[in-house]
């Protein structure tokens, strides 16, 4: 038995998943909300998102059967928590998805946990013009360097069309920076 399918037993364990739980803390939250936080862009909407990501993953371990890694499963579960706030952040605000994503770069900048420059703001508007596939995917290929073989596992796809999609992504982030 692997080191992960006894953590995953811990974890399912009524007298052990507090502490496992809180292990599995702190080893995914600092990941999991950078990965958030490229998504939904504004630290508060990320820590409210990354702990409902946690309860989701609290609430449902039990159901967990291993077919996939651990932390692609935490993942999806994180992809699919960010992607739900952001549509209905748009929908309580009567607004586009389009211009939900203008209104959270236009307020990166005030954002203090920002700490980017202008070349970092444009390469995050060149991200926030690209389809939400593509950016999902040019974000977890560049910034968290996650093999297509396990982001096929998150974003339920090929690896084929991950590295289609991630080819595209540059091609336009290029375009885009040597254009604006």
């Amino acid at each position: 038995m692997t080191n992960e399918s006894q953590f995953i037993l811990r974890l399912q364990d009524p007298k052990s998943k507090e502490t496992a739980f809180r292990e599995l803390l702190q080893l995914y939250k600092e990941r999991l909300y950078w990965h958030i936080r490229k998504i939904v862009l504004s630290h508060d909407d990320a820590d409210d998102v990354l702990q409902n990501t946690f309860i989701k993953v609290y609430k449902s371990i039990d159901k967990f059967k291993g077919e996939s890694k651990l932390y692609s499963w935490l993942y999806r579960i994180a992809t699919n928590e960010s992607i739900t706030h952001l549509n209905k952040n748009a929908k309580r605000l009567h607004i586009s998805n389009e211009e939900q994503k203008d209104n959270a770069l236009n307020s990166l900048t005030a954002d203090v946990y920002f700490e980017g420059d202008e070349i970092q703001l444009k390469l995050q508007r060149a991200i926030a013009s690209l389809p939400e596939k593509q950016q999902l995917v040019f974000n977890m290929k560049y910034f968290d360097d996650i093999k297509y073989k396990d982001m096929a596992e998150i974003l339920e796809t090929s690896e084929g069309a991950l590295k289609a999609s991630y080819h595209i992504a540059v091609k336009k982030i290029e375009t885009y920076l040597t254009s604006n």
